[in-house]
Order: structure tokens, then C-alpha cells, then sequence
């Protein structure tokens, strides 16, 4: 790609006019997406904004301010976060959200060391797109209680209005082009919101209560005070001693997935070096990314935030305005942080009906498992082979089944996690060559890159 072909380069600094809409568009791409894992989890909405910011804004200094990429909290943590809180609370999620950025962090040691011939060995197509399969379809019933039921109980209202929103998501996904086609997610939360609305299932006391506070404000400090609040976060020693929590049953749920978040990762670097014509994986480096990507987590793990990744929307919108500057990444990431201390964004957040989310992710989750077959389809995996037949089913029925091993009274490996193991394992040791990603190959090389650049 030549540099006259894009609007901003990747250290160009935008022009302070237009550099809140652009940092803005960023933020409205990552909103939905964001905020609907700790909706779905029973986290802090506002800490989850917070810490994809500082998350972001870390990763973009680890990356030497070279990789234009947002990051928000990962879907692919949502079973475990759920499993972690009934077994551990809060305390333990963050215990293994932490864990999981240390397996960020020890992947990308061995990627600077051995290069990354090894990670291709462990993580083949025909083991992570089966794990990303069970993801999705795995979080299938939650979408399924939150769009029909209230406190267990069927109702035909919020079906009705999960129903709604479901079809606005829809309908923005498929007809909505341009920069509204990259945000269908927030589309559909606003428009089903709008519909409960109508429908008298939204409680909007506490936000009119927020305004006539505002209202009544005496003065600037009363005034500031009001519309802004810190964020419920979970701080280690603080509300919790980690030493105490630790327990390995939390390890064994949440750093499996840690490898399925890093294959996926590696996924949005090839597309985004595309995109930017860029080879990002030699430079800054691949490890320095997956690098970015742990110490966000664990940032995250410090602040009651869920699990953070790289965010495909946000590479969406870096395709679509040709805009890859940093700066304007780095300035979606401040308004997230201010979006997460502002009271009424907030209060907004937190009176959307669980019935809302329901309906839109129906959709999501079932993205989600048709990412994991399209994986297994771009990279031509023949399931008509034995190896790859046996591997990709027993992922399928350990995982949405939910099997478990009950390793000591308290640890357990179970589910998800245990289908990531089980595949990584049977890849291993089942004859035959297992089938490398893109005809054969994990990444490209840098020359491939180069003639990419030079085609576009």
C-alpha cells in the first residue's frame, strides 16, 4: 500500500478538529462489544470501559506505538468468567484473568526465543476453529435465559423485545453499510432499548434521578461530583488478598483458554498487516504483540475488568476510513477511560434489560461458533480424514457437553478449558500431519507481505 493511499499514517497526528471524531468512531465500534461481557458476566461495566482503555493505551507503548489496534474485553472469557465467579466470586476471576495474561506473557518470551514453528505445532486450524466452535455454542443457553426469562420464569414481553432487538442487529449487519455496517452490536442494543422502552421494562428512575441531581447542583464542585463517580473496581490487597484466593481449580479454568485468545490474535495481525500493508508480525514483532495483548489482561485483572483482545470492529474501521494513526487509537482509548468515570453513560448502561443483550447475542454467540467453521473451511480441512475427524469431534462433545475431570475436591477442569487440552493433546500425539493454517502455513513471510504492498 502506498502512503498516498491512506488518510492518516500509523504516526501521523490528526488535526485537532477532526481528531475527537475519529478517536470517536473507534469507541462506538468496540461500545457494544465492550460492555456486553460484563453485562453478561455480573462485572462492572464501567471498569470494563476503563480498562480497555488503559489496556489499549499500554499495549500501543509496549508495541512502540507501530500496531494500530484497539482492545476490548474478550467473548472467548465468558464461560470461564461465569465458572470462576460460582466457584471462586470475584476475586477469583481476577486470579485467573491474571494467570491468562502471564500465558500471554510466557508465549510471547517463546516466540522472541524459538520463533514460532512450535506455536503452529500446538495450535493447528483443526484444533483452535472446533475450541472456538464450543465458545459460541457454548454460551448459547445464556443467550437463550436472558432473552425469554425473568428471575426463571417465561415472559412473552421480554421475548418479544429480545426478538426486536435480535432483528435490528440483523438488519444493521446486513443492509448498514459504511461505518454503521462495522457497528450492528451497538445498532441493536439502541434500537431494542428504544423498543423495551415502549414496552415498560426498562427502569429509568435511577438516571432521572441522576439528572435531577445535576440539575439541582449548587455549585461546580456538587456538579462535577455528581456526574462523575469512580468505578466499582476490584483491587488485589485492597478488597481481596490474592495469596488466599489462588487456588489452581481458577488456573485450570482460565489459562487454557488463554492459547484459543492467542490464536485468534494472531488471526487479527495477519488481517490488519494486510489492511495496513504492513508486515506487523516482524515489526515490532509478533511477540511484543501477544506481549501488549497479556499486559492488558492483567491490568484488567487489577481493576475488576474482564479479560482483554484485540477488537476485529476496530480493524473494520481502520479498512474502511484508511485512518491508521495511533493517536487516534490512543484517543478512543482516554474517552473509554472518561466514559468509564461518567456517571450517566454509566447509569445508561447498567438500565439496559437483560432481554436486550439476549436478543442481540443470539446473533453474536452464533457468529462466534460460525467463525470457528469458517477457520476450518479457509484453511480447507478435510473432515473426511480420520485424524482431523476425531479431533475436531471429541473438542465439539467435551466442550458443549461440558464434561469435567475432578482432579482434587477443589480443582476442576471442566468444559471448555478441558475440550482446549484434550485437542491440543490429541494433535499431538495422533499420527499423521495435522494441517497448518493457510495451506500449510500459520504466517506469512515477509516477503509474501511485500508482494501484497506492491499488488495494492
Amino acid at each position: 500500500m502506498n502512503k498516498q493511499e491512506m488518510a492518516l499514517d500509523i504516526r501521523d497526528v490528526p488535526k485537532k478538529g477532526k481528531w475527537l471524531t475519529l478517536s470517536l468512531q473507534h469507541l462506538f465500534a468496540m461500545f457494544g462489544a465492550t460492555i456486553l461481557v460484563p453485562l453478561l458476566t455480573d462485572m462492572s461495566q464501567a471498569a470494563a470501559l476503563v480498562s480497555s482503555g488503559l489496556g489499549t493505551l499500554a499495549y500501543l507503548l509496549i508495541t512502540q506505538g507501530r500496531i494500530p489496534a484497539y482492545l476490548g474485553s474478550s467473548f472467548a472469557f465468558i464461560t470461564p468468567i461465569i465458572l470462576a465467579s460460582q466457584a471462586y466470586g470475584m476475586p477469583g476471576i481476577m486470579i485467573g484473568s491474571f494467570v491468562a495474561g502471564l500465558v500471554y506473557g510466557v508465549v510471547s518470551i517463546l516466540i522472541k526465543i524459538l520463533g514460532t514453528n512450535w506455536l503452529m505445532r500446538i495450535l493447528p486450524p483443526i484444533v483452535v476453529g472446533p475450541i472456538i466452535i464450543v465458545i459460541g455454542l457454548g454460551l448459547a443457553p445464556t443467550a437463550i435465559d436472558m432473552a425469554m426469562n425473568v428471575d426463571g420464569e417465561y415472559s412473552g414481553t421480554h421475548f418479544m423485545v429480545a426478538l426486536v432487538a435480535l432483528a435490528i442487529t440483523i438488519i444493521a449487519t446486513m443492509f448498514f453499510k459504511g461505518f454503521f455496517g462495522l457497528i450492528p452490536i451497538l445498532i441493536g442494543i439502541v434500537g431494542g432499548y428504544v423498543f423495551a422502552l415502549t414496552q415498560g421494562i426498562v427502569n429509568v428512575e435511577p438516571i432521572a434521578n441522576h439528572w435531577n441531581d445535576l440539575a439541582g447542583s449548587g455549585s461546580l464542585g456538587a456538579f462535577l461530583t455528581t456526574l462523575f463517580q469512580v468505578p466499582d473496581f476490584v483491587v488485589p490487597f485492597k478488597d481481596y488478598n490474592p495469596l488466599e484466593v489462588f487456588n489452581w481449580g481458577i488456573v485450570w479454568i482460565m489459562a487454557p483458554i488463554a492459547l484459543v485468545t492467542i490464536a485468534e490474535h494472531i488471526g487479527d495481525q495477519m488481517v490488519l498487516s494486510k489492511v495496513a500493508g504492513r508486515n506487523f508480525l516482524e515489526k515490532p514483532g509478533l511477540h511484543r504483540s501477544i506481549m501488549g495483548d497479556g499486559v492488558a489482561t492483567m491490568i484488567a485483572s487489577f481493576i475488576g475488568g474482564p479479560p482483554n483482545t484485540t477488537y476485529g470492529e476496530n480493524i473494520g474501521v481502520l479498512a474502511i476510513t484508511r485512518v491508521f494513526s495511533v493517536f487516534v487509537i490512543g484517543g478512543a482509548a482516554v474517552l473509554a477511560i472518561l466514559f468509564g468515570f461518567t456517571t450517566s453513560v454509566v447509569l445508561l448502561i447498567e438500565s439496559i434489560p437483560a432481554a436486550v443483550m439476549g436478543g442481540v447475542s443470539i446473533l453474536l454467540f452464533g457468529i462466534i461458533a460460525s467463525s470457528g467453521l469458517r477457520m476450518l473451511v479457509d484453511n480447507q480441512i478435510d473432515l473426511g480424514d480420520k485424524r482431523n475427524l476425531i479431533i475436531s469431534s471429541v473438542i465439539l462433545v467435551i466442550g458443549i457437553g461440558g464434561a469435567y475431570i475432578q482432579v482434587t475436591e477443589n480443582l476442576q477442569i471442566a468444559g471448555m478449558a478441558l475440550s482446549a487440552i484434550v485437542g491440543v493433546i490429541l494433535n499431538l500425539i495422533l499420527p499423521g500431519k495435522e494441517t497448518g493454517y493457510g495451506n500449510g502455513k500459520m504466517f506469512e513471510t515477509n516477503e509474501e507481505v511485500q508482494s501484497d504492498e506492491t499488488a495494492a
